[in-house]
């Protein structure tokens, strides 16, 4: 019998108890990852969620789908044998910034430059979780944590940035507690062909709640933060008052009592120059005169992906040369007496 692809987000619930702290913003996100799945039609025998250690990584047992529980750091090592071996099928990562950007740090750039077809959601909430409140690469120098009791001595990771320097050819940036927002960034990552990134600040409430609260918050977000929007000015502000212009090469925030709306930077997924500098848009405080976090998609563009390249290779092979012979290739042709 063939299978049903109009869905709705509660076919994508499993019969698993959700096991996360109560508040915890895993909840969010995988609410909007089942509406999102819904939303796509794809018949659920063809979608895999691929995950590693850490809190974020229960997420497959909570998907009514294929799923992998894989080990530490790992997840999109396993991703990409499954999407070469497999590439019809959907194939989602999920894992946390100390999954992926520590051990499985190197995993993840090659992923990324090798332009898998598969989607990474990258769940940080700057601190280990599960292992109950270490620092993680994404965490603030300075932060006092179980492990840095003195105060965190290491320069943080930037998600956007190290995408964009493993060259991505998908990277955006959303929040647990922007939903509409959130579901439109996975249905942008899905819709892709190719690596997506998505970077997800998700609040862990338990070992370092808060940590986002001003992105968040209905007093601060609009000033401190910005919504990309392609081909439209940068405007925020509580008023929209205010926009980003480049001078030069630049980004200036300024007021739209001295400019217009033509004079700000426009938004353009396409362009990986500016794409950089927006993901540099990071360390300044917005509430302070600053410039604002952005959220949205950085970059995207159209790269031939590992696994359609391997397959043309391997179909170019067998057609020159024929079937091959493994216990040939492994012999191999040199070989060396040794007295």
């Amino acid at each position: 019998m063939a299978e049903a692809t109009t869905y709705t987000a509660k076919d994508f619930v499993s019969d698993q108890d959700v096991r996360w702290c109560p508040g915890c913003g895993d909840y969010s996100i995988l609410k909007q990852m089942q509406s999102t799945m819904a939303e796509a039609g794809i018949p659920k025998k063809d979608i895999v969620f691929v995950s590693g250690i850490g809190c974020s990584s229960r997420f497959p047992y909570y998907m009514d789908t294929y799923g992998i529980h894989s080990i530490h750091g790992r997840a999109t090592a396993m991703a990409s044998g499954l999407k070469a071996a497999r590439p019809d099928l959907s194939v989602w990562i999920i894992t946390g910034d100390g999954d992926a950007l520590s051990i499985g740090g190197n995993h993840l750039i090659h992923l990324l430059r090798r332009n898998f077809d598969v989607n990474i959601l990258l769940f940080n909430n700057e601190i280990y979780g599960l292992t109950k409140g270490q620092y993680s690469p994404t965490s603030p120098k300075g932060q006092v944590t179980k492990s840095t009791p003195m105060g965190s001595l290491d320069h943080p990771f930037n998600p956007q940035a190290l995408a964009l320097g493993a060259d991505a050819s998908f990277v955006a940036r959303t929040m647990d507690r922007d939903p509409k927002h959130m579901r439109e960034i996975l249905a942008g990552a899905n819709a892709h062909k190719g690596a997506s990134l998505v970077e997800i600040y998700q609040n862990c409430n338990v070992f370092n709640d808060g940590a986002f609260a001003v992105f968040t918050d209905k007093s601060s977000k609009a000033e401190s933060t910005i919504t990309l929007s392609e081909g439209q000015p940068m405007v925020f502000g509580a008023e929209e008052d205010k926009g980003i212009r480049l001078n030069g090469m630049n980004p200036e925030v300024v007021s739209l009592n001295d400019f217009s709306k033509e004079d700000l930077w426009i938004h353009d997924s396409s362009d990986r120059m500016k794409a950089t500098i927006l993901s540099r848009i990071f360390d300044n405080d917005a509430l302070a005169g600053g410039l604002p976090r952005p959220f949205g998609i950085f970059y995207q563009e159209d790269r031939a992906c590992y696994e359609d390249s391997m397959q043309e290779q391997l179909d170019k092979a067998v057609s020159v040369k024929g079937e091959g012979d493994l216990d040939m290739l492994i012999r191999g042709s040199h070989t060396w007496v040794v007295d």
